[in-house]
């Protein structure tokens, strides 16, 4: 059976928990990085990260981007949205798609 993993401060991750979400609280890269590689080799079929976390990363990230599982789904932390989920979304909609169907511009 698949897992789903939340990566990120404890503040901004604690919320899943009552979701039946497994949370791994990380706060410097080699930790994030670390909990990534674990996760992969646990078969999480799902990791969210903090867009935080995500920025102390990003190297490790790639290396499952093309993958198909896990999906690496990025998340606002507790401080809020700084666009890089939607960034990535809008991404991943135009090499699918090959224009940008979501704000219009190609």
């Amino acid at each position: 059976m698949y897992k789903v993993g939340v990566i990120g401060d404890k503040d901004s991750i604690m919320g899943f928990l009552a979701l039946g979400m497994n949370i791994f609280p990380v706060y410097e890269a080699n930790e994030i990085k670390k909990t990534i590689h674990k996760l992969v080799e646990e078969n999480y079929a799902i990791i969210y990260i903090t867009e935080q976390a995500k920025l102390m990363a990003q190297d490790t990230i790639a290396r499952y981007k093309d993958n198909q599982l896990p999906a690496i789904i990025v998340v606002p932390g507790i401080i809020g949205s700084m666009g890089i989920g939607l960034n990535e979304v809008r991404e991943s909609a135009k090499r699918a798609i090959g224009a940008d169907i979501l704000f219009g511009e190609e």
